[in-house]
């Protein structure tokens, strides 16, 4: 071992994550009808995967050699059953990171004139609909907190490496929106994009 197949190790290498962790991306889709102010899309997720009958925006798994925004594009296509030429990113959104997982998100737009109807996979989409922005702005989230503590191995070494089971091991905290759209219950992640994203447009006027 000497410093130079050190060096080689790590020259050109791409930086990845230490421990296990995975990444996600998601298009927060307006849409506008002919006549009509822009809406945001949502989607509810079909009752056979993961979190079923929740309010979430198309999105998923980035896959290997694949760029935060061709997912975004990709994941909404399938998940909707449209072509990529009726989407158009206006641009990144903020990054989302949780315990495990970094989200991206990429704000765009949907061309409905060619879109529709859709032809969304029902796997993974139960139901699609749409909210009016000026109603999301006007809408008021409560809003929750989430504390999260870790559970440390009853047979952790503490004596060993010189802690007393008092250790303040790092928590984390996140706040969870809950919106109430006329019945439509929006919350969790897909809600903190939602009040994310709004902000941005409120800040820039």
């Amino acid at each position: 071992m000497d410093l130079e197949t050190i060096r080689k190790a790590f020259d050109g290498r791409k930086p990845g994550t230490i421990g296990k962790h995975r990444f996600f991306s998601v298009l927060v889709p307006f849409v506008e009808k002919r006549g009509e102010a822009p809406s945001l899309l949502y989607e509810v997720r079909a009752s056979g995967i993961r979190q079923p009958g929740e309010v979430c925006f198309p999105g998923g798994h980035i896959e290997d050699g694949e760029s935060p925004e061709e997912c975004a594009v990709r994941e909404t296509c399938e998940e909707l059953g449209i072509s990529e030429d009726t989407v158009k990113i206006f641009g990144a959104g903020d990054t989302l990171q949780g315990s495990g997982f970094t989200l991206y998100t990429f704000i765009g737009t949907i061309n409905l004139e060619v879109a529709e109807p859709f032809d969304p996979d029902p796997t993974e989409v139960s139901e699609l609909f749409s909210v009016p922005v000026d109603r999301l702005f006007k809408a008021v989230p409560e809003h929750y907190g989430e504390k999260m503590d870790p559970l440390i191995d009853k047979d952790f070494p503490y004596e060993k490496v010189g802690i007393d089971k008092d250790y303040p091991w790092r928590t984390t905290e996140h706040d969870i929106p809950v919106y109430d759209i006329d019945g439509r219950i929006i919350w969790g992640l897909t809600a903190r994009i939602t009040e994310n994203v709004l902000g941005v447009i409120q800040n820039q006027k």
